[in-house]
């Protein structure tokens, strides 16, 4: 099968960049040619004044991707064309070039941009849902959610509120993929078409199965407040004892300091690390701790890649973490923002071994199940099948 892939990268790499390339190296793995039409955020570094003064406009309607996309069906004709981000320089126009080149377009949603500007459903550090089915994101432009910019957010809020008015989503992607149900409902509330979501989890790399029991509780993620990290410090100072290893920067860097310089060795604040670094530390841990509660997660990497490892998680009892995390089989629920409670499950976490390993064999066996290239492969194969078939085409 012919797949054009397309994709927009961002300034600052991130999950959403790893996913579009993992699964392009998926399809070519697995003998299916590959062309890509790619954009990236650096370019605008580059622009001269014309088209700087042009780029709100094609964030509405790029006509340059329009006309590349354009020439590239024409070239390439591949039999699907497979969307991952288009935010901000290739735009929804060119799934217009694929409706006039006859092309089925697949879109994977890998963050909430179509119902946020911000793309992050939170603000001031907590969820928000305020712009959730608006036709218009008013209160996002009121707050500047966008780069703290009302300039800068109003133009992705016009964007967001002309091709929700024509119909573009709805009307010209054959089938959205999520990696979660919970985005699912979160985009079918926002008003696409439930019957044309499907859902895909991520994969991620196989860590290896941990050998030993653990000597220690683990964190790893950015060092902010919607992380949950004030709220994983207020409860280590709870806990007496209990080791926990803190790998991750952001401006709450210092307070983990501060407690690990208090703590008497109990908490270590670890540097950056290699890929294999990182494996060995989740393969030397107990038990993660995914505390995040002022942003609804995309998906949680940290916890799939945790499962690999077979290691139970510790997460709050919200958005996606909830339905990652099976509470009581690969892990346990605390309520988000509280750390008492969150103290009361680390404990029994640490203390109850035995319960704890079968949770991370659990988890093993959920990610075997969900979370691999191989399983991952037929999944994504049979979207398309079902896309082309709905056209009456063949893969």
């Amino acid at each position: 099968m012919k797949v054009l892939v397309i994709h927009n990268y961002y300034q600052q790499p991130g999950g959403e960049d790893v996913t579009a390339r993992s699964e392009k190296d998926l399809l070519n793995a697995n003998g299916h040619q590959v062309v890509e039409y790619v954009r990236q955020n650096d370019e605008i570094a580059l622009y001269g004044l014309w088209r700087i003064a042009t780029l709100a406009a094609r964030s509405v309607w790029a006509w340059d991707s329009h006309r590349d996309i354009r020439a590239l069906l024409e070239r390439e004709r591949p039999q699907i064309a497979h969307f991952h981000n288009t935010f901000p320089l290739i735009s929804p126009a060119v799934y217009y070039a694929c409706r006039s080149a006859a092309v089925p377009v697949v879109q994977s949603l890998h963050n909430p941009r179509l119902i946020c500007p911000a793309a992050t459903l939170q603000r001031n550090h907590a969820v928000c849902e305020d712009c959730l089915g608006r036709k218009f994101a008013w209160p996002a432009v009121l707050h500047a959610c966008y780069r703290g910019s009302r300039v800068q957010t109003s133009v992705v809020a016009a964007t967001l509120a002309f091709h929700w008015q024509v119909g573009t989503w709805n009307r010209l992607v054959d089938r959205f993929i999520l990696p979660t149900h919970f985005y699912r409902r979160k985009f079918a509330e926002a008003g696409l078409l439930e019957e044309k979501m499907t859902v895909k989890p991520h994969f991620v790399d196989d860590y290896g199965v941990r050998s030993t029991p653990g000597t220690y509780a683990l964190f790893i993620g950015r060092l902010t407040p919607e992380k949950g990290v004030y709220t994983l410090l207020e409860a280590w100072r709870k806990l007496c004892g209990i080791p926990l290893r803190v790998r991750g920067d952001g401006p709450m860097e210092g307070d983990v300091q501060r407690l690990a310089e208090k703590s008497g060795g109990a908490v270590q604040l670890l540097p950056r690390l290699a890929r294999s670094e990182l494996a060995a530390l989740m393969q030397g841990a107990r038990f993660l701790v995914w505390p995040s509660e002022g942003y609804y997660e995309t998906f949680g990497y940290v916890a799939a890649e945790a499962f690999s490892c077979g290691l139970p998680v510790v997460a709050s009892r919200i958005g996606v973490a909830e339905e990652i995390v099976e509470d009581g089989r690969t892990g346990l629920h605390f309520e988000p923002s509280d750390p008492q409670d969150l103290a009361a499950k680390v404990e029994w976490a640490w203390t109850h071994p035995a319960e704890m390993d079968a949770m991370g064999r659990a988890a093993r066996a959920e990610y075997e199940s969900k979370y691999t290239a191989e399983r991952n492969y037929p999944m994504l194969m049979e979207i398309y099948s079902q896309v082309l078939e709905a056209r009456g085409q063949q893969c």
